[in-house]
């Protein structure tokens, strides 16, 4: 890695977190966060601002700018698309030009147009979008942007590398696919049957189910259901409440299959399996807190974050987003979204789980990932817990960022 990478020693970290003082700057650049800050997703919503504003207090401290400061501004979109519209005009009315949203690939999806259509009509106050969870294929294949950049690995490219992964488990014979009924959660089932189908075609589908995004207060019919397919397996994208509450459902029914999940890592969901979820559920996503050779830093954000706010740092996209976004703006000396658009194509820079680059051809970042299970905490192969139940993620796999590659249909348009 060259010298001008965001490589941060732990003893960096601790003493910038610690000093609390940041780098005089004549110019603050404001970032829009445009999730839900209440409601059933409200709880996720929070911890994930905080954990962008986590990210740039450490950006301040350290002057990874150069001099800019950053300072995230929380809107709450209530997880409603027409919503973020107006939330995405009011920001670019107060004169932000970096937004960031990661929760629902509908609104993700909604954000992307706009922002595209925006900066046709506003030459010279454009903006750039920062997606850092909302992992549908077509935001950086069909429907591709320049300016978007996705953070998080997409809904294929999770499947690919956890079939993969499961394809060399003869334990695996009958898998249950349940999943939010949207663009994302066709999308996780529909890559699921595909893959299964190719790598292994002696697995069952033995069950195939949607329901509604975030309206679902009780599981309880949809646990029985998986009790009575028989299933080993359970293939889930769900995410925040719809998460827990599937889980708690399926510990009440006695349900006994495997959760493999994208997400069970976000706010609410570890209190809702506790001892229950021990050994069954399972997460593939691109940060561990407990994997072997994470970054030096990586042990001190995440005991940082949970001293500050007594909550997890589930989202190290944020990290990332801050250390990319922090990066241009130093070697362009700039804040100009065009500049800092065109500088953020093709960078690397290190991360909490490793060394990641933005590809260009589509704005997808490419990232190790990993797969882990839900286990008791020992203090030593799992030294971090989460959300003070005493237990945590075991890494049970690292996989490279090729792993997880895949060719892009992305046919960018650049601006001149």
């Amino acid at each position: 890695m060259k010298k001008t990478h965001f490589l941060l020693t732990s003893a960096a970290v601790a003493m910038a977190l610690a000093s609390g003082a940041a780098p005089a700057s004549a110019e603050t650049v404001k970032i829009a966060f445009i999730d839900p800050l209440s409601g059933m997703m409200g709880s996720l919503g929070t911890n994930e601002l905080r954990s962008w504003q986590y990210a740039a207090d450490i950006a301040n401290q350290q002057n990874w700018t150069g001099g800019p400061k950053l300072e995230v501004v929380g809107f709450d979109n209530n997880l409603s698309p027409q919503q973020s519209l107006t939330l995405l005009r009011e920001a670019a009315d107060q004169g932000i030009r970096y937004i960031v949203q990661g929760n629902g690939s509908s609104v993700g999806l909604a954000l992307e147009d706009a922002v595209t259509k925006y900066n046709e009509r506003n030459p010279g106050k454009e903006l750039v979008y920062l997606n850092y969870g909302a992992i549908d294929p077509a935001m950086t294949n069909g429907k591709c942007s320049f300016w978007q950049f996705s953070l998080d690995a997409n809904s294929d490219m999770k499947m690919e590398a956890l079939t993969s992964y499961l394809a060399k488990n003869p334990g695996v014979k009958k898998v249950y696919l349940i999943d939010q009924d949207y663009s994302f959660g066709h999308d996780v089932a529909r890559a699921a049957q595909e893959d299964l189908k190719r790598k292994r075609p002696d697995i069952q589908i033995v069950g195939d189910e949607f329901h509604p995004l975030a309206k679902v207060k009780d599981f309880s019919p949809y646990a029985s259901k998986i009790k009575a397919s028989g299933a080993d397996t359970v293939i889930t994208g769900n995410w925040g409440s719809d998460l827990a509450l599937l889980i708690k459902a399926g510990k009440d029914a006695g349900v006994t299959a495997n959760y493999y999940t994208y997400y069970a890592t976000t706010t609410g969901v570890p209190t809702a399996m506790g001892a229950a979820g021990a050994e069954r559920v399972k997460y593939i996503g691109y940060f561990g807190p407990n994997t072997l050779g994470n970054p030096p830093q990586a042990d001190q954000v995440f005991d940082g974050f949970k001293k500050k706010y007594n909550d997890d740092l589930s989202m190290i996209a944020t990290y990332t987003g801050i250390a990319l976004l922090s990066k241009a703006f130093k070697e362009t000396h700039s804040t100009d979204p065009v500049k800092v658009a065109k500088a953020l194509e093709g960078m690397k820079v290190q991360s909490l789980n490793g060394v990641v680059q933005m590809r260009a051809a589509d704005h997808q970042l490419q990232q190790p990932l990993v797969i882990t299970t839900w286990v008791k905490a020992d203090g030593k192969v799992v030294k971090h817990d989460q959300e003070n139940t005493g237990y945590g993620w075991r890494t049970d796999a690292v996989l490279d960022a090729a792993s997880a590659t895949l060719p892009t249909t992305c046919q960018m348009k650049r601006p001149d």
